[in-house]
């Protein structure tokens, strides 16, 4: 059984790099392909199950499952079932996923922005080295 401390029980603090430190699950739900997705999308405003899985394209229905549960579990997503029939069910941000995500966003953007230059490098390292 893990016993959680406070964060003023904390003799450390949390520290990615460390094999046990939880926060390292955490950051890999969160800059994971599907997570980061996921969040991405969700930073628009609440979606269902299925406008979520059509806006990240690709994603198969199981692994979105699986990255909403990672990520309602970190206390990024909120998941809201309504009780209609059929059931209805809406993922939104939580205040913590919006901060995260707003940073996220900005590496996003700067990935973009530098696609020009990745695929230039690309091209130069294949040429010296091989496609691989």
């Amino acid at each position: 059984m893990t016993t959680v401390r406070r964060p003023e029980e904390q003799e450390l603090p949390f520290n990615v790099f460390a094999k046990a430190c939880p926060s390292r699950g955490t950051l890999e739900h969160v800059t994971g392909r599907w997570g980061a997705l996921t969040l991405g999308a969700l930073h628009e405003g609440s979606l269902r199950f299925n406008e979520l899985r059509r806006r990240v394209d690709g994603v198969s229905e199981k692994m979105l499952s699986q990255t909403l549960h990672a990520l309602e579990r970190d206390g990024l997503v909120h998941r809201e079932a309504q009780p209609t029939n059929p059931p209805r069910v809406d993922y939104e941000l939580t205040p913590l996923g919006h901060e995260v995500t707003r940073r996220l966003l900005s590496l996003i953007q700067c990935v973009e922005g530098s696609m020009d230059a990745v695929l230039q490098a690309r091209e130069r390292y294949d040429g010296t080295r091989g496609a691989r």
